[in-house]
């Protein structure tokens, strides 16, 4: 006969397999689904400051300050496996001393339940807009983009572009 020990185990270990096969499963429905959707950005406010970046040094590198409106329905991407959003805007730009400057900008976490419906109006970047020297001004180049990790129930973390990007430019003189 068996012991109760070797039958817990027998009755522990069939229903883990089966926990795992359906997990599995569960991840295999959503591997396939497209989270890309669509945004529009638009920059209302752009000013470029020369300051001393008291945080890291006392060098004198080029701050930016923009102001922007951004709309996007992220609705769409949450699924039964979709447990939150974790939404954040990029600067991606060039300078003469490196050739990809990426600069977060602005982030949101957005749980399930919540309104994912992005309508912001004349927002401020929530995070300093530095560059490691003077890359800012008058720069032509700079492109906003929204991009979003998706943390789902099971699965894989799928970090998604949006479609869609917007490029604006500094002025060539400092603000006061």
């Amino acid at each position: 006969m068996h012991s109760l020990l070797s039958r817990g185990n027998s009755v522990l270990a069939y229903t883990l397999s089966v926990l795992v096969t359906l997990t599995f499963a569960c991840f295999l429905s959503t591997i396939l689904v497209d989270y890309r959707t669509g945004t529009e950005m638009q920059t209302l406010k752009i000013e470029v400051k020369n300051l001393p970046e008291y945080g890291v040094s006392k060098k004198i590198n080029d701050l930016g300050h923009i102001t922007f409106n951004l709309d996007t329905d992220l609705t769409s991407l949450f699924n039964w496996n979709v447990k939150q959003l974790f939404v954040y805007m990029t600067a991606e730009y060039e300078t003469p001393t490196n050739t990809l400057n990426q600069v977060i900008l602005w982030d949101k976490i957005i749980l399930r339940g919540e309104n994912s419906n992005l309508r912001l109006k004349n927002m401020r970047t929530k995070y300093y807009f530095w560059d490691d020297g003077n890359g800012l001004r008058g720069n032509k180049n700079v492109t906003l983009t929204l991009s979003y990790n998706i943390i789902p129930n099971v699965g894989r973390l799928p970090i998604v572009g949006a479609i869609g990007s917007h490029t604006f430019s500094f002025p060539s003189q400092y603000t006061r």
